[in-house]
């Protein structure tokens, strides 16, 4: 039987249909916004032995049939997932993770397929309120339902979900999940919004996500499974007794050891002493793991108490920044390079600058763009195994890789000056070096330094600080700039990104149910300051941009022609410009509006290319004065060139003052005069005036 609930979100009909398709899934919606329309199914699978995590993975993909196209790879059939699908897939993930409970091991799938798209909705908020819908009405434990929306800032009004149209101008794009009573989860970009606007925009979004959820509950009333029984996990609290009793204190000790890897060291010491004392040969009353288990749980106690005292594991309070050090030019050669530290994070980040060539072109089977398009402004972070003292395979980028690359460039991406004024494409690479926590906020400061060095001139300097929560009944703690244990243990990982203005990008993942308004306030101001702080520490470093770009960075200079002399300036076959390259050692590119980049290694022939093209395409000036070369000689005046490809007629009545009997008396083929320009007729015939330039020059 097919069942379907609808409800009135942002002006437009949001529908949930289950029943009619994919009827084999544990749990399956179909959900349509306008005429954008998604599937996404949830199938559980076996239990997993030996695992300590929640086997859960999320797939999304775009058919290209949906805009009505067919793929253009060669082999005609879509391929590997694209950025903006990956990074669907994450923001799918990240809402529900946290909703099923601790203790399931069974595998899990969610799929989302794209369908249709009407190029204003769009998929991916569709996608993920039908896995939500697809794991509420399924058999799989979940402490759902979960709903999502996109809210946008358009002309200072909080807009929700925002078409695409209505984007192109937003302010602010930010993505909202949360249950009926909490918001489990944020992410998005905005051009430097303040924090009050930012916490109402939320509070929209939770609005509006109350009337998803209670769509979602009518559905499973009239489609839901019963749910799996979930065996509790078993918990031996006598065991955890006795290691509490025997290793609290020292554990405390252990805990407070500064140096990662000495501290990891310690705990593990202690891990194995103990493991010897509980459980040392296969007649004891406890295994190996039942005690590496228990004292896991102490652990996280022990570290919690330690936050909720006032006092973090390292040491610092509450709202304390580890210690900082930037550096810049670190690197020869390249454009521009940073190194950023905070406490055990690091990271290089290195900054290219190219030409309009360099710029990246996503292809159009991407249907979040709904068409081709090219981006100028690029930022690729790296993780390497290296930098949590692991070893690990290396193979493609990871999801986590692009996820963390692409919040840093949505954040950077608000300061990054306009093609107009700078015209080079950017791209940053951040290698981490180190990782404590934060090494994504570390890749956004990296970044800005790295900009600055290389001289592109932004247009506020960007910081980015990590935020964490620990909740115990009524107490609560908000952290800045958590290391990994205070992630680990902790219950909110918030990224919050600005310059001393506003916010420019945000991510939050919850481990519980969800956080309130007055968490949010609360850690959004502290985020504040903490950014400022670390902001004042980068600027100390490097006060603002250079002045100009790296001796090695390519020199460009950018001009708008007409576009209708745009043939003028390529030639018969090419002739011409391949001539102007030639004799000035560049490289010139020509775009269909009449934009012509100009690059080369020498800023002198950069210039030359540039003045030989301004000549060629100058629009003449009446009553402006200019010297050229006479090209022809007649009975009636001369032809002079004034500009490349531009000539005009001295009537002989405008060659002197007094009589000229003949032309040749006045002018000679090759001689070079000043004229002035007195008319252009309709069919841009040039008059000119050798008299009248006389007169001019001799009134000075």
């Amino acid at each position: 039987m097919t069942h379907r609930v609808t409800e009135e979100i942002g002006g437009r009909t949001l529908a949930f249909e289950t029943g009619k398709v994919a009827k084999q899934a544990d749990g399956a919606a179909v959900v349509q916004y306008g005429d954008t329309i998604v599937l996404v199914t949830a199938v559980v699978g076996d239990e997993l032995p030996n695992v300590d995590f929640l086997p859960l993975s999320v797939d999304y993909r775009e058919k290209t049939y949906a805009a009505g196209k067919i793929p253009g790879s060669v082999f005609k059939r879509e391929g590997r997932p694209t950025t903006k699908e990956i990074l669907t897939m994450r923001i799918i993930d990240r809402p529900i993770r946290p909703l099923i409970p601790q203790g399931f091991r069974n595998e899990v799938q969610v799929m989302a397929i794209v369908l249709a798209v009407d190029k204003e909705n769009d998929p991916d908020m569709l996608a993920m309120n039908g896995a939500c819908a697809a794991m509420a009405i399924s058999g799989i434990p979940f402490d759902g339902p979960v709903a999502a929306v996109r809210i946008g800032l358009l002309d200072d009004a909080l807009v929700v979900n925002p078409t695409r149209s209505q984007m192109e101008d937003c302010r602010m794009d930010l993505v909202v999940a949360g249950t009926k009573e909490y918001v489990n989860m944020v992410s998005g970009g905005a051009n430097e919004v303040d924090e009050t606007t930012i916490v109402d925009a939320i509070a929209l979004a939770h609005e509006e996500i109350k009337k998803i959820v209670a769509l979602q509950e009518t559905l499973v009333q009239k489609a839901g499974k019963p749910k799996m029984p979930l065996e509790p996990v078993p918990v031996n609290d006598t065991l955890q007794g006795l290691v509490k009793a025997r290793a609290y204190e020292e554990l405390k000790s252990r805990c407070r050891i500064k140096d990662k890897r000495q501290q990891e060291k310690a705990l593990r010491e202690l891990r194995d002493a103990l493991v010897e004392e509980f459980a040392p040969d296969e007649t004891s009353s406890y295994t190996p793991e039942e005690v590496k288990t228990a004292l896991q749980k102490v652990e996280k106690e022990t570290i919690r108490e330690m936050i909720l005292s006032g006092t973090r594991p390292d040491g610092r309070g509450l709202t304390d920044i580890r210690e900082m050090e930037c550096e810049v030019a670190v690197l020869p050669r390249v454009h521009g390079s940073a190194l950023f530290t905070r406490g055990e994070t690091q990271v290089l980040v290195v900054a290219t600058l190219g030409t309009k060539i360099d710029e990246q072109r996503i292809g159009i089977d991407d249907l979040a763009e709904f068409g081709e398009y090219t981006k100028r402004f690029m930022v690729h972070y790296n993780f390497p195994p290296f930098s949590v003292g692991e070893v690990r395979r290396i193979g493609s980028t990871s999801r986590r890789e692009v996820g963390h690359g692409a919040l840093a460039e949505s954040a950077l991406l608000p300061v990054v000056p306009s093609e107009d004024v700078f015209p080079y494409t950017i791209r940053l690479v951040s290698d981490v070096f180190e990782s404590n926590s934060s090494s994504s906020m570390a890749t956004v400061c990296g970044g800005t330094l790295a900009m600055m060095d290389a001289g592109v001139p932004i247009n506020h300097p960007v910081a980015g600080i990590g935020m964490g929560l620990i909740k115990e009944g009524g107490e609560l703690r908000v952290l800045s700039d958590i290391m990994g244990k205070e992630d680990h243990y902790g219950d909110m990982d918030f990224k919050v990104v600005g310059t001393q203005n506003g916010i420019t990008g945000m991510q939050m993942d919850v481990k519980i149910p969800g956080v309130t308004r007055e968490i949010l306030e609360v850690a959004l101001e502290q985020a504040r300051e903490g950014r400022l702080q670390i902001l004042r520490t980068m600027l100390s470093t490097i006060k603002r941009p250079r002045e100009s770009v790296s001796a090695y960075a390519p020199k460009l200079a950018r001009l708008v022609i007409n576009p209708e002399k745009i043939g003028m300036i390529i030639g018969p076959g090419g002739k011409t410009i391949r001539r102007i390259q030639e004799e000035t050692d560049t490289k010139i590119e020509i775009e269909d509006d009449g934009t012509v980049m100009i690059s080369g290694s020498d800023l002198d022939a950069v210039k030359k290319a540039y003045g030989i093209i301004e000549g060629m395409t100058e629009e003449v000036v009446v009553g402006k004065t200019y010297t050229g070369k006479v090209t022809s000689v007649k009975d009636f005046g001369a032809f002079v060139e004034i500009l490349p490809g531009q000539e005009g007629l001295v009537h002989v009545s405008e060659l002197s003052d007094s009589y000229v009997r003949k032309i040749s008396d006045v002018v000679r083929m090759g001689d070079e005069i000043t004229v002035k320009c007195i008319g252009v007729d309709d069919q841009g015939k040039i008059r000119l005036s050798r008299k009248a330039a006389i007169k001019d020059a001799g009134s000075r």
